[in-house]
């Protein structure tokens, strides 16, 4: 009994922050998965990493309790940092909606319970299929297993109050919106110049109901050019993986001092 206690305090710690991994992280957040089946993913999950994690032996006294709020908040930084990059295909989602009339139409996405714009869940399915098609789930699994590398078990207290901490959520934050401007201006550059040309047929032709002609043709060249353009969308979904993979690695760098 007295080897058990130790074993499952560490059990408990571990178990804390996977499961604020996963409640945060892309794909495995999602709400179409119920609860409970999170959850049991979460305590397999964890029992096994107890057994692949040298951790020494902990008591649960007053400093536990501050490990226990240390653990969940690691992985909801995880996780949230992951998410973060990962909405840069929402957004672009939307400056697209916007340039085709479709803000006006949203959607509710399964995965946050909130509006989405049409093309933004399109976009955001589209990834989370690619995601489990090229095995990235694996890689964000390997992320919060190799966490304890940079921010160990029994390190009370990481550095979350340091100046390096607020300047990469700052700089996640602007490269989230660069590769959302990158996705989709094909589609808003291409649109911007149907909607100069309208403009110049309405001058020419006033008799000509602009408003309505102008609709079709805007969404069938957005979506012609959609198509164009859909290997490159493909691509950059890849890179984006690789850009919310390189993040996490970096904010378990700053939070382990390294």
């Amino acid at each position: 009994m007295e080897d058990l206690i130790p074993s499952l305090a560490v059990y408990l710690l571990i178990l804390t922050r996977v499961t604020a991994f996963i409640i945060t992280v892309p794909l495995f957040s999602y709400r179409a998965i119920p609860a409970t089946q999170r959850i049991i993913f979460a305590a397999l999950l964890s029992w096994m990493m107890v057994y692949t994690i040298d951790a020494p032996t902990l008591e649960i006294d007053g400093t536990y309790l501050l490990l226990v709020i240390k653990e969940a908040t690691t992985g909801l930084f995880i996780g949230i940092i992951a998410y973060i990059i990962m909405s840069a295909i929402q957004i672009a989602g939307g400056f697209i909606d916007f340039q085709m009339g479709f803000a006006i139409a949203n959607v509710i996405d399964p995965q946050t319970g909130a509006q989405s714009p049409l093309l933004g869940q399109f976009f955001n399915v589209l990834a989370m299929l690619l995601l489990l098609t090229l095995n990235a789930h694996h890689m964000l699994l390997d992320g919060i297993f190799y966490s304890y590398s940079f921010i160990p078990i029994d390190l009370l207290w990481p550095h979350f109050g340091e100046e390096r901490l607020i300047e990469f959520v700052t700089r996640t934050f602007t490269m989230t919106f660069a590769i959302a401007f990158q996705m989709s201006i094909p589609i808003v550059a291409t649109l911007f110049l149907v909607d100069l040309a309208l403009g110049i047929t309405a001058r020419t032709v006033p008799q000509l109901n602009i408003f309505v002609v102008g609709f079709p043709i805007k969404i069938g060249v957005s979506f012609l050019v959609l198509v164009t353009m859909f290997t490159v969308l493909i691509a950059m979904m890849r890179k984006l993986f690789e850009v919310m993979i390189t993040a996490m690695r970096d904010l378990m760098l700053i939070l382990g001092g390294g």
